[in-house]
């Protein structure tokens, strides 16, 4: 599988995909840089299909995932899990907006559907 290495360790980089998965849970949306935007996505969709689910393991997974934030996993459960019970994935969208002064970094927002 390829992945994006995002010019970091892995650690740092695991945090920043937790990070910004918490967000597009919590807020709904997110904006970002593109390439981080297309990794973060594949983690999202994977945990509203772990809150579709609906199992123990898979609560479990999406703790260890998100650092045991009881409120986001809840979210994802109660909330996320039935509005997409009818949706067989492509729950996120991603909308272009400008570049980042500075970097001339493409900024996207991405956002659940």
């Amino acid at each position: 599988m390829q992945y994006r290495k995002l010019s970091r360790e892995s650690r740092h980089r695991r945090s920043i995909l937790a990070n910004i998965t918490r967000d597009v849970i919590m807020n709904e949306y997110v904006v970002t840089t593109e390439a981080r935007a297309k990794e973060v996505r594949k983690f999202v969709d994977k945990m509203i299909t772990y809150g579709k689910r609906g199992t123990l393991v898979s609560r479990r997974k999406a703790l260890a995932f998100l650092y045991n934030d009881s409120d986001v996993v809840a979210k994802v459960f109660n909330d996320l899990a039935k509005r997409y019970e009818t949706r067989n994935g492509g729950y996120t969208r991603i909308i272009k907006l400008n570049e980042r002064h500075g970097d001339d970094a493409l900024q996207v927002r991405l956002e659940l559907v």
